[in-house]
């Protein structure tokens, strides 16, 4: 669904991506690991087409989109979470879902969005409880839902989620990533930058760690989770045995 080859990007002579290679299938929940200042976000902001890349190839379901708009990647299908929840915090949760729903008015017409509405409130019940609610009153928890549901409002073929488990509660954190494996389950894709590695890796079916700019281990979530150099950078533990 998502190749990304040699890759190279950054702000003003910044160089922040270097040769950054890699592939997201459909139906998997693809995560990227990495500290803060690995590049992690930068990323991201180059496959949703906010930040240009400086050299390499981007393909969506085999299309070029290595110079495409964010209105265009929208267009296609592929949509951001992005990291800090970034809801409008003084329309309510319904004219925030609105919003996101705005591709999906323009290609199937105003009652798609309405039905794609009410899918989001079944799998958001507490959304449909805020519903007339202005979204900048809701809890940390509320606006990522918030957020996540305003994106899958396009019914996107990739969501491309940024650290949607930044400053949660460990509960919410955990009802955040059950919902991503659901998505997965329900034939979604989803690539999933994270800090919180173990959480991402457990939920996840391959990955990706990077390390100032670079790719430096790649494969399965089972494998990086074993991985004694996984365990000691990201995981805050040694492997014993």
């Amino acid at each position: 669904m998502l190749t990304i080859k040699n890759l190279e990007s950054g702000y003003a002579q910044l160089r922040v991506l270097k040769n950054i290679s890699l592939h997201v299938r459909p139906g998997e929940i693809v995560t990227i690991i990495g500290a803060n200042g690995a590049g992690k976000t930068t990323l991201v902001h180059v496959v949703a087409g906010l930040l240009r890349p400086w050299h390499g190839e981007l393909l969506f379901q085999g299309e070029d989109i290595t110079h495409t708009s964010p209105e265009a990647m929208a267009t296609l299908g592929c949509v951001l979470v992005p990291e800090g929840r970034q809801v409008f915090a003084s329309m309510n949760v319904e004219d925030n879902l609105l919003l996101g729903g705005t591709t999906l008015r323009r290609a199937r017409g105003t009652a798609a969005v309405r039905e794609e509405m009410e899918n989001q409130y079944v799998r958001f019940p507490v959304l449909a409880e805020r519903r007339k609610q202005l979204a900048g009153t809701l809890s940390g928890g509320e606006q990522q839902m918030l957020a996540m549901a305003r994106a899958l409002m396009a019914r996107p073929r990739l969501v491309m989620m940024d650290e949607p488990s930044t400053g949660l509660a460990p509960l919410i954190v955990q009802e955040i990533f059950t919902i991503i494996a659901q998505l997965r389950a329900e034939g979604n894709t989803v690539l999933l930058i994270e800090q919180n590695a173990k959480a991402a890796l457990e939920v996840a079916d391959r990955g990706y760690v990077l390390e100032t700019g670079k790719i430096i281990l790649q494969g399965k979530a089972s494998e990086l989770l074993a991985n004694n150099d996984v365990q000691r950078a990201y995981l805050g533990r040694e492997q014993i045995g």
